[in-house]
């Protein structure tokens, strides 16, 4: 039956392997296909989409007459969606709405169409299945798969919409054999409202099942894994790793920040032998991306799976026109601004992420960071992958492991220059902070000519390093985010301190209260 149930999904890898051989083919036929689709919408008639998809050039005739987009272009719109007005951008009525951030009251609601749903499953299950066939390892597929979905709930204001995150709208329509032979924890447990209590459920639920693959963001899966060694040890199980307690574990599908800030602490918190893992590319707009072979940290573009693809050159995004490029224009090693047109009805959408190409054939490319992951307040102009980078080189070179870090300006003063304060919460803290700063400012100067410049003329001071306690970014999301999810994460850079100054005060804040405790004073 497990298999039966698999190879109906044989046919998608076969249409993966199309597009790999006619990448722009394969976008410009899609492209065409989404025009034909909403015509007859608000939007397709506002933009005349059946006669931009009878263009011979139908990528060209799309781009001349259908601009970039923001949310704000979108806002509107949405909220019409949400009482049940149909055919606005997308055919039909919308149900599903994800919140990519804030609250369904406040935040960002991205429109997930039917159609994105079976694209997003599609996704899922093809990753799963390219890994199968490109390592021939069966053994994952006969045990239980561990996913930590987000919350999705009917939206009381709008009976018959549901709103959540886009991972709680697709295990809410998994397929039934996904549910009935693979996963590990029930729908009453993923879908409860407090998502740290969920986090200590799940602990629970699994501790003695036979996980084989699991699929979460780097960051909660090592909180969750101290969660479940912690509740192995109180009911007197001596596990040191989670191999103690998952002896088959097999795969680890990442996603929602990088992976190579996290994997090697991972590494160790899983024990030997260490999974495979794959590293995925995807937002509430759709899922994009995946790690195609597992000694490239590339990941594959997937070209087929109801998303057009746009790139603005990153220096050129402000512009009134800047240049489109698509799948067949891109460059490796240029950092681009992404735009995305969906069978949600998103069109030319920014998606506010730079991504860098690392070869264009097949198309593979990393997660440079946000568009607004850059600071350039006295002319450094560094970047979140550069940073990242950075980072990894110091750990790598110190033997430190960084659970979460924050990266924000800190002025001139009388006596230094300004600098880059680096806020990091170490799960091993390297012996010299002072080295550690070393390796990550020659690391900048080696990769970015502005930086190094700067530095030469001691314009700009070197890295200012300091170690947070243990627990202080998720302490800072307790109080400032409006709920936790799988979504919560800590902004890498910002070109203001307010989230800096943060940390600082509350760092500052627990100290105070340790030191003037009856405990601490015995």
């Amino acid at each position: 039956m497990i298999v039966a149930s698999l190879l109906q999904w044989l046919p998608f890898f076969y249409r993966h392997r199309r597009f790999i051989q006619d990448p722009a083919g394969t976008q410009a036929r899609l492209l065409r296909r989404l025009l034909q689709r909403a015509a007859h919408t608000e939007w397709g008639r506002r933009y005349g989409f059946a006669e931009l998809a009878r263009a011979r050039d139908v990528v060209r005739a799309y781009q001349t007459r259908v601009p970039l987009h923001t949310y704000e272009d979108f806002r509107a719109d949405v909220e019409r969606m949400r009482r049940g007005v149909p055919d606005i951008c997308w055919p039909g009525r919308i149900r599903h709405f994800a919140v990519s951030s804030g609250t369904a009251s406040e935040g960002t609601l991205i429109p997930v169409s039917r159609e994105m749903l079976r694209a997003d499953r599609r996704f899922s299950i093809e990753v799963g299945l390219h890994y199968l066939l490109q390592s021939g390892r069966w053994s994952f597929l006969k045990g239980r798969h561990l996913t930590l979905p987000g919350r999705a709930d009917e939206d009381p204001r709008y009976p018959g919409t549901w709103a959540g995150e886009i991972s709680g709208l697709v295990a809410r329509h998994a397929p039934w054999y996904v549910r009935l032979f693979y996963q590990a924890v029930p729908d009453r447990i993923l879908m409860l409202p407090n998502w740290e209590a969920k986090l200590r459920a799940i602990a629970q639920h699994t501790l003695h099942q036979d996980i084989r693959l699991v699929v979460m963001a780097p960051t909660w899966g090592l909180v969750l894994f101290n969660l479940l060694l912690e509740e192995a040890r109180r009911q007197g199980h001596l596990a040191t790793t989670v191999r103690d307690i998952w002896p088959n574990l097999q795969v680890f599908i990442s996603g929602g920040v990088a992976l190579s800030s996290y994997r090697t602490l991972l590494e160790e918190m899983i024990g030997q032998p260490a999974p495979d893992f794959i590293e995925t590319y995807g937002a509430s707009e759709g899922f994009f991306a995946f790690q195609s072979t597992r000694d490239d940290p590339a990941m594959l573009l997937h070209l087929d799976n109801g998303i057009f693809y746009e790139f603005v050159p990153l220096e050129a995004r402000d512009h009134p026109n800047p240049p489109r490029y698509t799948i067949a224009t891109i460059e490796p090693g240029v950092r681009y601004a992404l735009y995305v047109t969906t069978c949600s009805g998103l069109w030319s959408y920014a998606m506010r992420d730079v991504v860098r190409f690392t070869q264009t054939n097949p198309p593979k490319l990393v997660v440079a960071g946000r568009t607004s992951e850059m600071l350039d307040l006295y002319g450094e102009a560094v970047f979140g992958d550069e940073a990242r980078a950075a980072l990894e080189e110091a750990c790598r070179r110190t033997g430190a492991r960084v659970h979460d870090y924050h990266i924000a300006p800190r002025p001139a003063t009388r006596t230094r220059p300004p600098t880059h304060q680096w806020l990091i919460e170490f799960a091993h803290p390297p012996a010299d902070l002072s080295a550690f700063a070393m390796v990550i400012d020659a690391h900048l100067q080696r990769v970015n000519r502005h930086y190094q410049i700067r530095r030469e003329a001691r314009a700009f001071d070197r890295p200012e390093i300091v170690a947070l306690p243990p627990g202080a970014f998720l302490e800072w999301m307790r109080r400032h985010r409006a709920r936790l999810s799988g979504q919560s994460k800590i902004p890498r850079m910002r070109s203001d301190r307010r989230l800096a100054d943060a940390l600082l005060a509350q760092c500052a804040d627990f100290v105070s209260s340790t030191e003037t405790s009856p405990d601490s004073s015995a």
